[in-house]
């Protein structure tokens, strides 16, 4: 921790005026406009609008961190899949082997041919397609990485100290690398499968204990993603192992239960806007 320390306490070295340079030191704040910030809501949007342009660097930075999910989107576009033909209606082939031996169809037959012989496009997956999915994996590896370093950023921003996106984000993650890596990995298996069992019982419940499964899981995602919130905080922070990291996160999580609900509710509505608008 004392490395840690000393990092934190080195001044900044100031940059050269650069017109386009997002990195360079701000005229800072009074002891009056520090007193104005208030609390709440009203500090978080303080902190928003003042901060907008390195909050704009640091997603910049995640994306690129997350770019292999990339080629995932490539593939299931069918952007390389091979296109072909095919009926529509999945009982044509019977109707088809029922009419070819015989002599002459009927109007009624043919009427039935017609509407169920209607052709799709089908996509078929090629080489491309599974190399293209492979290369995605690649996001497991830096998941942690792209956490790490936003969570140390945001983190300087709250705490009023002095940000540089850029430098910051690669520093938090030279320092806590190994445990970014190890934990990312196990946060994106997890974010992977409550992701699809979400999705697998909520389109096939049909059963009372299908529909107590699916609540029950609704359950355990808004838990873990409450511990998301405090977890990659705490490792750019303390040195702890990554079992106490979850251990406390869950503490967090239930304590602060109305201003995690709070939040994920914020989430949501932005996520509902960004799709409106789509």
């Amino acid at each position: 921790m004392n490395d840690f320390d000393n990092r934190e306490q080195e001044p900044k070295k100031k940059r050269k005026f650069r017109l386009f340079d997002t990195q360079r030191e701000g005229k800072g704040v009074t002891k009056e406009q520090a007193a104005k910030e208030g609390t709440g809501l009203k500090r978080f949007f303080r902190l928003y609008r003042d901060n907008l342009g390195k909050l704009f660097s640091v997603n910049i930075m995640m994306v690129l961190g997350c770019l292999p999910l990339l080629f995932a989107i490539l593939a299931l576009s069918g952007t390389v899949s091979r296109e072909f033909t095919a009926p529509a209606s999945d009982v044509f082939p019977l109707i088809r082997a029922e009419s070819v031996g015989q002599a002459a169809s009927s109007p009624a037959d043919l009427v039935v041919l017609a509407i169920d012989g209607l052709q799709t496009v089908e996509r078929a997956p090629t080489f491309w397609t599974y190399f293209f999915f492979g290369l995605s994996g690649l996001t497991v590896f830096t998941f942690g990485f792209v956490n790490v370093g936003a969570a140390y950023v945001t983190r300087g921003i709250v705490m009023g100290d002095p940000v540089f996106p850029y430098s910051d984000f690669f520093y938090a993650i030279k320092r806590n690398w190994r445990q970014g890596m190890i934990y990312g990995v196990i946060d994106f298996i997890i974010l992977a499968l409550l992701g699809f069992d979400l999705y697998y019982l909520f389109t096939t419940a049909r059963r009372i204990f299908d529909f107590f499964l699916l609540w029950t899981t609704v359950g355990v995602a808004m838990i873990y993603v409450f511990m998301r919130y405090y977890l990659y905080l705490q490792m750019v922070t303390f040195d702890l192992s990554i079992k106490k990291l979850l251990k406390n996160s869950l503490i967090f999580s239930i304590l602060g239960l109305k201003r995690n609900i709070l939040a994920l509710l914020g989430t949501l509505f932005f996520v509902f806007l960004n799709i409106m608008c789509l």
